[in-house]
Parts: C-alpha cells; sequence; structure tokens
C-alpha cells in the first residue's frame, strides 16, 4: 500500500508538508513554513515564542499534530504522545527557500534530510549568518534545557553543542561542502558554544523506503532539486520549478523522467495568472532572465550616480546577471557580507567561485557576534570591502545589491540621485503593500529614479514586468508539464487556483490540508 498525506501545501501557497507512506516506511516531502497561516496571528512584532518550544505552534495548528518533534521543544504542559509518531525515514528538501524548510529545525534531530550540495550550502549558510529560531534552524540545533522545575519555558544551554542532523546529498559531497557543514564560525573560542557536526553521505548510503532518484530543477534559487519515488507506485514530486530560466532544460530532463509516474504532485504558483490587457497580470509567457537582463542593462545605461539593485537575497542567477552589467557599465557590483558568506557557501558545495569580482558593503555594525563575518568573509576577502564614504566620493563606478531591510545604510552613503531598480516578486498581501510605501519614501528621500515599481494615485504599488522572471513556471508551461508526464493521479498543490487544474486536465485530486490518499 502506498499513501499520501499533504499535512499542509495543499490549499495554499507554500509550506509544503506531504507525508508519503510505503510498505518499507515513510518519507516526507519538504517540511515548509507556512507563511499565511502564520500570518492570520502572528506580525513582525509578535512572534510564537521559542522558549515554549512547539507548545505555540501546536495549539495553533500551524504545524502538524504528529509525535516527531524534538523532546527538547516539547513543554511538559503539552502532551504529544496521544498523537501519531510515524517514523520518518528522511526529509527530502526541494529547496532552501523558507516555504520548504522552514519548520525542519522542529523535527526529532535523528530524522536526516536528503538535498542537492547547493541546497545543503545554502541551508547552513543562512543559519551561521542569520538570526537562530527553532523553526528555521534545519541544519543544526541549540538544544533546549527546562528554564526551572515546571517545565514549561524552555532555554539553550551554552554548555550543551550544538547538535548537526545528519544528511545525504543527492551527489558526492566536496571535502569542502563536508569541511563547511562540520565547522560553525566561532565555534574555537574559549568560551564558545561547541559545535558537533554529524554525517554528509551520498544519496547511495542511505536506506530509504522508496528508490529516490533526484532530478537538478530550475528556479529562483541554486540548487533546486526535483525528485521521483518508486515503490508500488511511482511518484514525481516537482518541489518548485520554471522553464524559462538559464537550467530550463533540466526542468525538461525531469518530465521527461516522470513519464513513468502514475502520481504526480506539482506545484501551481502561478496557475491563476492568465493573458490580460497589456499592463495587467504576468500572462501565459513568462518573462524569462534574458529579458531581465536587457532590461535592467538599459536602465543601468542611462543611470546617473548610484545604482541601487534590489532582488530577493538568494536569487544568485539575478546576482550573476546584475554582475554582468556592472562588468559591461564600468562598475563594481557591491554586494552585503551576507551575501558573500552564500556566495563562499556556494563555492564549498560546487567549486565555482562566485566572489572575486564583487565588492562587499562594509556596514557599520556591532561586529562582536557576527563571527561568520569576521572569520570567514573578513579573511577571505578583506581587501574588496567597500565603506559607504567611498560609495559617496565615486558612485557612479557601483552598483549595489540593497533591499528595503537594507535602506538604513543610505542615511550613511548619502547618495545625490542615482537608480533603483527593483527586481523581485510583487506585492501579495497588504503587509508588503505597505512596506513598499516605505520603501517609496526612502526612494524619494534620497532622489532616486524608481526602475521596476512606482506607486499609483491610490496609493498602491504598480510593478513592471519586465524587470523580474518569476522562479514559477507559466500557466502554459504548467500545461506541458503535465500533459507530457501524463499521470493517473494528478495532485496539484502549492497554488491558489485548484479550479484551473480541475477545468484542465483529468485525473485531478484536489486535496485538503490533512487529507490521506491510499492507492
Amino acid at each position: 500500500m502506498t499513501a499520501i498525506t499533504i499535512f499542509d501545501g495543499a490549499q495554499g501557497i507554500g509550506g509544503n508538508k506531504i507525508l508519503v507512506e510505503g510498505e518499507k516506511g515513510n518519507l516526507f516531502l519538504d517540511f515548509g513554513k507556512n507563511f499565511g497561516k502564520y500570518g492570520l496571528y502572528y506580525e513582525e512584532f509578535l512572534k510564537n515564542r521559542d522558549l515554549r518550544g512547539i507548545h505555540d505552534l501546536v495549539h495553533l495548528d500551524l504545524i502538524p499534530k504528529l509525535n516527531i518533534y524534538r523532546n527538547d521543544l516539547i513543554p511538559t504542559d503539552l502532551r504529544m504522545s496521544s498523537y501519531p509518531s510515524p517514523e520518518i525515514a528522511a526529509v527530502l528538501v526541494s529547496h532552501a527557500h523558507i516555504d520548504h524548510t522552514g519548520n525542519l529545525g522542529l523535527l526529532d534531530l535523528g530524522i536526516p534530510i536528503v538535498a542537492s550540495p547547493l541546497t545543503l550550502a545554502i541551508m547552513k549558510g543562512m543559519q551561521d549568518s542569520g538570526v537562530s529560531s527553532a523553526e528555521t534552524d534545519a541544519y543544526y540545533a541549540s538544544p533546549k534545557l527546562p528554564m526551572d522545575d515546571s517545565g514549561i519555558m524552555l532555554k539553550s544551554d551554552k554548555k550543551i553543542p550544538h547538535t548537526c542532523r545528519n544528511s545525504y546529498c543527492t551527489t558526492c559531497p566536496s571535502d569542502a561542502l563536508v569541511a563547511f557543514l562540520s565547522h560553525r564560525p566561532g565555534q574555537d573560542g574559549k568560551q564558545a558554544k561547541k559545535f558537533d557536526p554529524a554525517a554528509c553521505l551520498p544519496l547511495d548510503n542511505a536506506a530509504l523506503p522508496f528508490k529516490v532518484t533526484p532530478f537538478e530543477v530550475d528556479h529562483s534559487i541554486f540548487g533546486a532539486t526535483a525528485y521521483l519515488l518508486k515503490g508500488e507506485e511511482v511518484i514525481a514530486y516537482t518541489g518548485d520549478l520554471r522553464l524559462h530560466g538559464k537550467l530550463g532544460n533540466r526542468t525538461r530532463d525531469f518530465v521527461h523522467h516522470a513519464k513513468d509516474a502514475s502520481v504526480l504532485i506539482t506545484e501551481g504558483t502561478r496557475a491563476g495568472r492568465h493573458t490580460g490587457p497589456e499592463g495587467e497580470g504576468e500572462g501565459t509567457t513568462p518573462t524569462s532572465e534574458r529579458q531581465v537582463y536587457e532590461t535592467c542593462r538599459a536602465a543601468c545605461d542611462t543611470a546617473k550616480g548610484l545604482i541601487i539593485a534590489d532582488f530577493s537575497p538568494r536569487n544568485f542567477e539575478r546576482l550573476e546577471t546584475f554582475l554582468r552589467i556592472a562588468e559591461e557599465t564600468g562598475r563594481t557590483l557591491v554586494v552585503t557580507s551576507k551575501d558573500l558568506y552564500l556566495l563562499h557557501a556556494l563555492e564549498c558545495a560546487d567549486g565555482t567561485c562566485r566572489s572575486v569580482p564583487v565588492g562587499i558593503y562594509g556596514e557599520l555594525a556591532d561586529m562582536s557576534r557576527r563571527k561568520w563575518e569576521t572569520e570567514v568573509v573578513m579573511g577571505k576577502a578583506a581587501s574588496q570591502y567597500v565603506s559607504h564614504v567611498e560609495l559617496r566620493q565615486n558612485p557612479d563606478q557601483y552598483i549595489v545589491c540593497f533591499s528595503f531591510y537594507d535602506m538604513k545604510n543610505l542615511l550613511d552613503i548619502k547618495p545625490e540621485g542615482g537608480m533603483y531598480i527593483y527586481s523581485s516578486c510583487e506585492a501579495f498581501s497588504e503587509e508588503m503593500e505597505i512596506d513598499f510605501r516605505r520603501l517609496w519614501q526612502w526612494i524619494y528621500r534620497f532622489g532616486l529614479e524608481a526602475c521596476g515599481f512606482s506607486l499609483d494615485a491610490g496609493n498602491k504599488p504598480v510593478f513592471d514586468s519586465r524587470y523580474h522572471a518569476s522562479g514559477h513556471a507559466s500557466r502554459d508551461d504548467l500545461a506541458w508539464l503535465v500533459d507530457q508526464v501524463d499521470p493517473d493521479v494528478l495532485i496539484p498543490v502549492h497554488t491558489d487556483n485548484h479550479q484551473w487544474f480541475a477545468d484542465t486536465f483529468e485525473h485531478v485530486r484536489i486535496m485538503q490540508d490533512g487529507e490521506r490518499l491510499e492507492f
């Protein structure tokens, strides 16, 4: 018997948590954070409490009620033993976006992860350079202890080392990747919290209940992977993918091999997008990365003064686009130190050096807790730092990669005009629209020319689709994918337009979160 339970991700975009059961055991496909559900209760200044472990998340139904979580995250007033306890052989991670990995840190540390080398590197790099949270600490965790005899509140203990979970790499991990995964910056200090590394082995070494075949696919983050699971049934899982990026042929290769699949679990993020009048929506023909390059290059050719390029922090393909533009226009691309650390992580994974041509913004910040920067970034590329003074004095020589949350640095740079290029996704929530109105104030304050978005008469953001290529397949490409695979059962996930699937294809099973389907 084979069964699929979609615990999350069935009725919205993101948060995929898909349990696949077979005669020989069980696997999860991703274990992501559902931002939509979190947003029903939380916002920037109201968050779930780490000191209560998984208590808040269980009571708000933000994670599945399963007894598969870390024991050190279960306070004494939470009873998990009454919930089902499926043995999980591994979590197959499709890619390193938080909506696919953001609850991994809650799982029992005995559950290993399967991922591509680039995904493993990005996951750990994000942890090293980010703010610690029990949910997002996917690769390694800081075990908790009760704060007092009641056991209701939990805290980390500096004397207990960080503990890693085992991982299986979809290709043989390089020595450099293993070394990167086995060390945490700052761990060697006399008073530092220590770090216990775990094994990172090739996928062939994993004892899994299905024959798992990974396929690298095209997405807006490096290392994205689709999977084929072969048991009594052949199940294809797309993760997130597209066909209009540089690696589109790899997505096509996955589709070719997935033609034997009887079950297709596919993303449908853009199934709701359709062709409309000029200026409305994205249309069925997606903007390609080549078109983004041409549009952004044309804008940069006309720019006077500092250029600020705003794109999502882990969209390394877009970073390479702006690096090319910088070289062609006689400028230097400047990234944040966190970006540089992630480029270092990628180099450990695939051996490709991406950090030499770029500058690093020298942020005015307290470095005492940024060991990843002082030990790795400064140790590797100290000569590449660019100060706010240099950017102020020679703005025509630079393109700076900043996002909304980096705008505070403009108060040090004090640019007099210049250009702001927004090259990322549209606002899809009221909170994001508010952020864009704030961003517009920064742009206006410093006299920057805005490209990629503007505000209309009603103070709502309007986006120019030429400046951004989506990380997801268009409606036409989704139709091609499904037609090529021709599954016996089609399960759409990661979508808010299930009706399009039901109207377009046969054998569609629209599932609810928590629903179980047996074969």
